[in-house]
């Protein structure tokens, strides 16, 4: 069944169980499949969202639907636009800060349009860019040469481990914790996915704000990732471990593990919460560690 990603349940439930106990929930919400849910559809979906078993009953009250995006409830199939490309990476520009410290992006000619007549004759132009800029500009992955000095470097990576990679979003935006644990991802079957974490940092790109009090993982989701052999990691904010120390547990266990990070997204709001594509392919440089990338996610 396809849905409109407008619809979605608020309700509360008590669930009993076949050999004891019992599950009280409130005000929760689920995707909705339809416009109108009654209160034994709203069971049904409470119990195929969280894979509940031995259920003996569900009792639903205070149900109400709601106008509001769809965020992947299980059990529930999203109607999405065959092919549609969603453009996940910051624009580059001359003098722009990614990173407090790191210096911006300087961008000119090489060649100029006025000036290359005189290269190539009258009335041919082109124009040859020139940029400096330090590896960490803009939307970029890590490869574990950028932690290790044994690592593998962009130009070792597979593209198997960068582009066409079954992805998911785990969603946190909004929920006023800075730190992202285990607890959140572990709804999740993270196994050789693309997993990107979508915080919303990413409305703050471009101001002061950007650079100071910024969503993170933990050391035991990164652990839990690599347990779980997650392809490759992603977040749309300033950094996938905490700065206000100087210990990096994040970047230290995936890139261990031979897993990609790609940091300063944007643009996960846009994606369902998992059936698409992700690609996020840096330059192959020999001897670098982060380079920027075009992601982006095919849905």
């Amino acid at each position: 069944m396809t849905v409109s990603q407008q619809s979605r349940v608020e309700f509360d439930a008590e669930v009993t169980f076949r050999n004891g106990g019992s599950l009280s929930v409130r005000g929760f919400r689920l995707d909705s499949p339809t416009p109108e849910l009654t209160d034994a559809e709203v069971a049904d979906l409470l119990v195929r969202h969280l894979g509940l078993l031995m259920v003996g009953a569900v009792t639903v009250a205070n149900r109400r639907m709601i106008t509001e995006a769809h965020k992947g409830s299980r059990g529930v199939e999203t109607e999405r636009p065959p092919g549609r490309l969603v453009d996940l990476s910051h624009p580059i520009h001359h003098g722009m800060v990614t990173y407090p410290g790191l210096p911006a992006p300087e961008i000119s000619d090489h060649l100029s349009r006025e000036t290359s007549p005189s290269v190539y004759g009258p009335g041919t132009e082109f124009q040859i860019g020139r940029i400096s800029m330090v590896a960490n500009t803009g939307t970029y992955l890590d490869s574990p040469f950028h932690r290790y000095a044994g690592g593998t470097d962009l130009a070792g990576l597979p593209l198997e481990r960068l582009a066409d990679l079954d992805a998911l979003v785990v969603r946190v935006a909004g929920d006023g914790l800075r730190a992202v644990d285990k607890a959140a991802l572990l709804p999740f079957d993270v196994t050789g996915r693309a997993v990107l974490v979508h915080t919303g940092w990413d409305a703050n790109w471009g101001t002061e704000a950007y650079f100071s009090g910024h969503p993170y993982l933990t050391a035991d989701a990164a652990e839990w990732l690599v347990g779980q052999g997650a392809a490759l990691v992603g977040i749309d904010s300033l950094n996938i471990d905490g700065t206000d120390g100087t210990d990096r547990p994040v970047h230290t266990a995936l890139l261990a593990a031979g897993i990609p990070i790609v940091e300063h997204l944007r643009g996960l709001a846009e994606l369902p919460a998992d059936g698409f594509r992700f690609h996020a392919v840096p330059a192959p440089v020999v001897g670098f560690g982060t380079f920027p990338v075009r992601a982006y996610a095919v849905l």
